[in-house]
């Protein structure tokens, strides 16, 4: 009985242990690799047909990290 309840009690740290270890390596893996920069966003602006001028650039990486919650 108590065997069980000890290996319960175990998976449980466990699991909450290892998401907020998973947890902070991607928040430290996301703020060395940034999903996209600006120099990313003007190559896409530039492929799709667009003139890309830093003020857009800026709005749109403004937008970007607004919406992240930065």
């Amino acid at each position: 009985m108590w065997i069980t309840i000890v290996g319960i009690v175990a998976l449980l740290a466990g699991i909450a242990i290892g998401f907020f270890i998973a947890r902070k390596y991607m928040m430290n893996y996301l703020k060395k690799n940034p999903p996209i920069n600006e120099q990313m966003l003007k190559m896409m602006m530039m492929q799709m047909g667009m003139k890309p001028s830093q003020k857009k650039i800026n709005q749109m990486m403004s937008a970007m990290n607004k919406q992240q919650g930065k």
